[in-house]
């Protein structure tokens, strides 16, 4: 799905940061958001009617929750086509193509020819982000930071979803060229009580580089 992107030299301003349930997107986002005084973009997951019922029954209620999410992030990718005046960056804790990722876990083949039909016709005018940051963490601690979440439609995500989540991830991510990638291993860090982390984090996030891939290394 994802386009060849030209790697620029320029610092990015449309940042967005993508991972497993779990692996801290919005928290990091929210972080960077408020350090660069940047526009905000967060998924609005909790609109989804049908998410509940899904991690429930997932045969049942997978080509629902799929429409519902890719119609809803289009709308919202659409409200920020051109970078707000008032900002000099902006924010998201998501990616509008990693839609495809669940959606190649749960829908059925004939599902799936008919979702792929509708992001082709979307995705043309889906603004792209000028760096993605993908935060990759362990199974253990992505199950560890949704238990402390508490959110009570994640209780019935199972561990063997997870496991597929995060290998489907990885080999999304290895093909991906939609923008430059920043890999961050989140596994061992706090980013939250860890303000050096953090802050080296941002440093190499603005940093200007003419890489596709790159990962990021604290301490």
């Amino acid at each position: 799905m994802s386009q060849p992107s030209s790697v620029s030299t320029t610092r990015p301003r449309y940042i967005a940061f993508e991972g497993v349930i779990g692996a801290g997107k919005t928290t990091i986002a929210t972080m960077l958001a408020e350090r660069l005084n940047g526009r905000l973009v967060l998924e609005r997951f909790e609109d989804n009617p049908f998410l509940a019922d899904f991690y429930k029954d997932q045969k049942r209620f997978a080509f629902q929750t799929q429409i519902f999410f890719l119609l809803s992030r289009y709308r919202q990718q659409q409200e920020f086509r051109q970078l707000d005046l008032f900002y000099d960056f902006v924010v998201s804790d998501y990616i509008f193509d990693k839609d495809r990722i669940f959606a190649s876990l749960t829908l059925n083949e004939h599902e799936l020819t008919l979702y792929d039909a509708v992001v082709t016709a979307l995705e043309g005018t889906v603004p792209r982000p000028d760096l993605v940051v993908y935060l990759q963490s362990s199974l253990s601690r992505l199950i560890g930071n949704i238990r402390n979440r508490g959110r009570a439609m994640e209780e019935s995500i199972s561990v063997g979803y997870l496991r597929d989540l995060s290998e489907a991830y990885t080999q999304y991510f290895f093909h991906y060229t939609g923008a430059p990638i920043l890999i961050v291993n989140t596994a061992k860090m706090d980013f939250v009580n860890d303000r050096d982390a953090f802050g080296s984090l941002v440093e190499e996030i603005l940093r200007p580089s003419d890489a596709q891939l790159r990962f990021f290394h604290f301490g």
